[in-house]
């Protein structure tokens, strides 16, 4: 089941945050804030299985862009559809918040995130060296929304 994240699922979310990012993960404060609604623009998203948080997403949808900041599933339930699941409850909530296009960053050598990707219709638009904190390069993706919008 997807849905909104509540102040609840903070710990959770801040721990797989950390789990999945290591250095690059946001500080349970931040997480806070942006489940709090203290943020704008910035939507958190929880899949639960068990009843129990088994990952999250980030999106920020501003104007005709929409942001997908942050994706992750907990190891014990990947290749179980949950990011899939996630990935189209971003599209929509990007959709229905007046987006033509969604872009995303992934680590230039995540071969099994861009691999997910592009699966689901995303293409390279640009290259962001040192985007990440060891100074690894990210990759710049881009997905329509609307038909002819946002390079689609």
């Amino acid at each position: 089941m997807i849905r909104a994240a509540t102040v609840a699922d903070v710990p959770a979310i801040a721990a797989l945050e950390d789990e999945a990012l290591g250095v690059d993960a946001w500080s349970e404060g931040l997480v806070r804030e942006g489940v709090a609604g203290n943020l704008p623009t910035i939507h958190y998203l929880v899949a639960e299985s068990d009843a129990a948080v088994a990952g999250y997403a980030v999106a920020s949808v501003a104007g005709d862009i929409a942001e997908l900041q942050r994706i992750a599933v907990r190891p014990d339930a990947r290749r179980t559809g949950l990011a899939s699941a996630l990935l189209d409850e971003v599209l929509t909530l990007a959709k229905v918040g007046g987006a033509d296009r969604l872009l995303l960053e992934v680590r230039d050598t995540n071969t099994g995130a861009l691999a997910f990707y592009a699966a689901r219709g995303f293409v390279e638009v640009d290259r962001r060296p040192r985007y990440y904190r060891d100074g690894a390069p990210a990759v710049v993706l881009r997905r329509a929304l609307l038909t002819g919008c946002g390079g689609g």
